[in-house]
């Protein structure tokens, strides 16, 4: 994870690492009278857009949080729609993350998910890991007390294999085993469709985050919006605590 920085930084320069909560997709579908499935597609439409527009900016790490853990309490036909979505975009748009030089991760506890899904998100990854115009995180299956708990497991495990010792244990030994924790914590995190909250998104990596509520259902997502939300960021003052 990055180390904190001078706490009189500006955000002028942009965000390096953005990280989204794609809210709306049900709200977009009932507006319209579709079904949700609706909603899910017109919103990877908007994803694509938004990867697009993320790598134009200079972006160097965006996180997408696409299901998180407590999404299986959904309706079943929705969860099945969901996964065939996932597999189908992750086989569609491999040929555009190649073109683009883009590199791509999923966070999450993956091993939820089916063998053929578990399957294509390791052949994506293998088949992205060289990429360094931009790397794209995909949460899914994702929660983050599980990550923290996750972390606080690896480091049990290794006080009981005498490893490490208790009293050893830091917030930066902690930080270093939550996923991905080779890239940096997000400078701006974005939620749409009007919700103000993080829905357990990301809870250690975010402590420092800058937050931009926008009221656009995800769906609708587009350049414009993408810009609002970098220009809020780069009008404040980053404190990271401090004064």
């Amino acid at each position: 994870m990055s180390e904190l920085v001078d706490g009189s930084a500006e955000s002028a320069v942009g965000p390096a690492h953005i990280a989204i909560i794609m809210d709306g997709n049900n709200r977009w579908a009932k507006k319209k009278h579709l079904p949700s499935i609706a909603g899910h597609t017109a919103g990877a439409a908007a994803v694509r857009r938004t990867v697009e527009a993320a790598a134009r900016s200079g972006v160097k790490v965006l996180t997408l949080f696409a299901f998180s853990s407590e999404n299986w309490k959904r309706p079943q036909v929705e969860v099945d729609g969901l996964m065939g979505l996932f597999m189908r975009s992750l086989k569609k748009e491999l040929k555009r993350l190649k073109t683009h030089k883009i590199r791509l991760r999923v966070m999450g506890d993956v091993s939820g998910f089916s063998d053929n899904l578990q399957a294509q998100i390791r052949a994506t990854e293998e088949a992205t890991k060289d990429h360094d115009q931009m790397t794209l995180v995909i949460a899914a299956n994702y929660g983050g007390r599980w990550d923290i708990a996750q972390a606080a497991k690896l480091l049990a495990k290794e006080v009981a294999a005498g490893q490490l010792s208790p009293d050893d244990i830091t917030t930066e030994k902690l930080a270093s085993r939550i996923q991905l924790a080779d890239l940096p914590e997000p400078d701006l995190l974005i939620r749409t469709s009007g919700e103000e909250r993080i829905s357990n998104f990301m809870l250690w990596q975010s402590a420092y985050s800058e937050f931009v509520f926008l009221p656009v259902l995800w769906p609708d997502f587009d350049q414009s919006d993408f810009d609002e939300a970098i220009g809020i960021y780069q009008n404040r003052q980053r404190r990271y605590g401090g004064r």
